[in-house]
Formats: C-alpha cells, sequence, structure tokens
C-alpha cells in the first residue's frame, strides 16, 4: 500500500523515523503479528517524542485514515495482555 505516515515538521530525522517505525510495527501487528516487547519498546520511544495524549490521538486518527489501520486496540491489547508474546490484530 502507497499512503504517508503522520509526523511534525518540528521534530529531528531521528525522531520520525522512530515514530514511522512504530507506525510499521502496529501495520506488522495487524498483518501477520508482532512480538510484544518490540511493540512495546516501539510505544516507549513514540511516547517520548509524542507525550501528549490528545497529540497521539491526532497522529492515531490521521495514521488509520491513511493505512486503514487503528494504532488504539493495538497498543490497548499491547497494554493489557502482559502475558501474550505476540499481539496480532
Amino acid at each position: 500500500m502507497e499512503y504517508t505516515y503522520p509526523f511534525s515538521i518540528d521534530w529531528s530525522t531521528e525522531e520520525i523515523v522512530d515514530v514511522v517505525q512504530f507506525f510499521e510495527a502496529i501495520e506488522k501487528a495487524y498483518e501477520k503479528g508482532v512480538k510484544r516487547e518490540e511493540l512495546l519498546m516501539k510505544y516507549r520511544r513514540f511516547k517520548e517524542i509524542v507525550p501528549s495524549i490528545a497529540e497521539e490521538k491526532t497522529y492515531f486518527r490521521e495514521f488509520e485514515k491513511e493505512s486503514g489501520y487503528a494504532s488504539y486496540p493495538i497498543v490497548k491489547m499491547m497494554k493489557e495482555k502482559s502475558d501474550l508474546n505476540i499481539i496480532k490484530g
């Protein structure tokens, strides 16, 4: 699929890459499953860049609009199901 990832022009190149990697992990969760620890690590980095819940929701909405993948259910599953090794949407 061809679409763009949400990001801010105020971010450094490294931050943009890290946010894109987080959204790629969300895609992976839907397509074939992602290791919970990998997703958790990428989400923690995402939250360093986007600490505001309101901003997080905005980026999640933009990503879903572009890709069709909803981030929130995957993040929720990751947080609530600590016994799972693989997160799959």
